[in-house]
């Protein structure tokens, strides 16, 4: 039902082929013709999504579409980062597109954007990220586990992390600098905690920006109480099974109750949930504030 994107250049290709379609029709200029289903002409009908594996993805594909009947509709594979090529490209001519999208991301600092309305409630409503720990680690590492289990900040914060990243630092500068400039918020993470001797902790993370921020927050956590920690990016699948199997000790990108709820349902009770991280999130269709449309039924 749905092709598939292969990296950025697929993504970026999709963006240019909107250019012959006429966007400006759906642009703030756009005239009282510029209907919902000229979007979708626009558009030939697609979605552009990101990794197959993410909850967003199934939710959209098996359940959105067939439930507002938008059987014309097709869902672009792609990535986190070959959807945000795809959505500046479309932006930066003020041309339509749609992506699925959540929150917290650098894309709503970067652009004007807006979730399309879900009137039938289908995305649900805010997600919360969980820590994800591997059984016995509380037992092998109970300083790790103890500042781990202590770990949570706002939407604001991951933000601005985020944000940094996207500006040019890298993820392991930009989480320094988090942390240098909020020692009050991250002694509360390492209050009761014992110094470390080099033990090592490994964290599997998956290439969302979101996650990309917060594991290499808790990495510089970690090591400034004498952790040695090794970050290693996986897809969301082997993320789970490596904290299950012990392959891992954990993982702070754990997005519940709805994207990663078939893992966390394969693999339950072969891992300890410490609970969320991060509330206020949200997952939907999100289009540019330029578009003349609000609601995901605006688009049969």
């Amino acid at each position: 039902m749905f092709k598939k994107l292969v990296g950025v250049t697929s993504a970026l290709a999709l963006t240019l082929g909107l250019a012959a379609c006429g966007g400006t029709e759906t642009g703030g200029s756009s005239d009282s013709e510029g209907s919902a289903s000229s979007v979708g002409e626009q558009l030939d009908y697609e979605i552009v999504g990101i990794d197959p594996g993410a909850g967003l993805m199934k939710i959209t594909i098996e359940q959105v579409l067939p439930e507002y009947g938008l059987d014309d509709w097709e869902v672009i594979e792609g990535s986190g980062a070959a959807m945000t090529a795809a959505l500046k490209k479309a932006y930066d001519k003020e041309e339509p597109i749609i992506v699925t999208g959540w929150s917290p991301h650098w894309k709503f600092a970067s652009y004007d954007l807006k979730y399309l309305e879900d009137p039938k409630g289908i995305y649900g409503g805010a997600e919360d990220v969980n820590t994800i720990v591997r059984q016995g680690l509380k037992e092998d590492h109970p300083d790790a586990h103890k500042l781990l289990d202590q770990f949570n900040w706002e939407p604001a914060h991951i933000e601005t992390v985020m944000n940094l990243i996207q500006d040019g630092s890298e993820p392991a500068e930009a989480a320094a600098q988090f942390v240098s400039e909020n020692e009050e918020l991250v002694s509360t993470w390492t209050e009761g905690v014992n110094e470390a001797n080099g033990e090592e902790i490994k964290i599997l993370y998956v290439a969302w920006d979101d996650v990309i921020a917060s594991s290499h927050v808790v990495e510089h956590a970690l090591e400034s109480v004498g952790y040695e920690v090794e970050l290693v990016q996986v897809d969301a699948g082997p993320m789970w099974a490596g904290v299950a199997d012990g392959s891992g000790d954990v993982t702070v990108g754990a997005w519940l109750p709805t994207t990663h709820a078939d893992y966390y349902a394969e693999y339950e009770g072969k891992f300890e949930d410490l609970g969320p991280n991060l509330t206020g999130t949200k997952l939907g269709l999100v289009v540019p504030a330029y578009m003349d449309i609000d609601s995901i039924e605006d688009l049969k």
